[in-house]
């Protein structure tokens, strides 16, 4: 539920120097409807960059068209595919939001699972819920519906063949960092960047930690 103000630090350090691109994350109930749109608009090779949904994305595009990507970022995301209890709570998440509670919702629910210290960073939590509320509920529900039913990755990632960075958050609780060493391991030559201070959102709450290691990624 973010659009492309998660990225303006990344956008401000490296437009200069790249042509970067922010697809909206919207208009699909699938992986692989929203891979496929993201490919028909995207150029015809490109370094992907992916973050907690959009790193479930892009690991779609890599197995739908891995000619079309030269390096990959996974930054706290999930390779696996959603546990049934998980998959149940979203259809409760779902009802609760059409029916009005989509800002209690990512309030109570959503928000707090999002930062390192909550407390420090009121702004990022405002900024996260008008991103939320600005993309509304029939975003919330495809969104849902697409991590509900998406499929595992991991033998896409063990036949990844290209320069990869596996980036996450000290403090990530939805994506946790085991989760992100287990990806580094399946992909052949992938480097793992830990980011300190920071949870499941660390290209907004230590921008320039993330920033350095991207550019890395991108230079490597």
């Amino acid at each position: 539920m973010c659009d492309a103000r998660l990225f303006a630090a990344q956008i401000s350090e490296f437009s200069a120097d790249y042509p970067v691109m922010i697809p909206a994350l919207t208009g699909q109930s699938t992986f692989a409807a929203l891979s496929k749109d993201i490919l028909a608009h995207a150029p015809p090779r490109f370094a992907l960059a992916g973050l907690s949904m959009g790193g479930i994305i892009a690991m779609e595009i890599v197995r739908q068209a891995p000619e079309r990507v030269s390096r990959l970022a996974l930054m706290d995301t999930n390779p696996l595919a959603e546990r049934a209890t998980r998959a149940t709570e979203r259809d409760a998440q779902i009802d609760r939001v059409r029916n009005n509670g989509l800002r209690l919702v990512m309030r109570d629910e959503m928000l707090p699972n999002y930062l390192a210290d909550s407390s420090k960073n009121a702004h990022l939590l405002n900024l996260c819920m008008e991103m939320a509320e600005a993309l509304g509920e029939d975003v919330f529900t495809q969104q849902s519906r697409a991590l509900q039913q998406r499929p595992d990755q991991c033998d896409t990632l063990r036949g990844i063949d290209m320069p990869t960075l596996i980036l996450c958050g000290e403090q990530d609780t939805v994506c946790p960092l085991e989760r992100h060493v287990m990806m580094c391991d399946l992909i052949p030559g992938a480097r793992l960047a830990v980011i300190s201070g920071a949870g499941h959102l660390p290209v907004l709450e230590q921008s320039e930690l993330t920033n350095k290691e991207i550019k890395l990624w991108l230079n490597t």
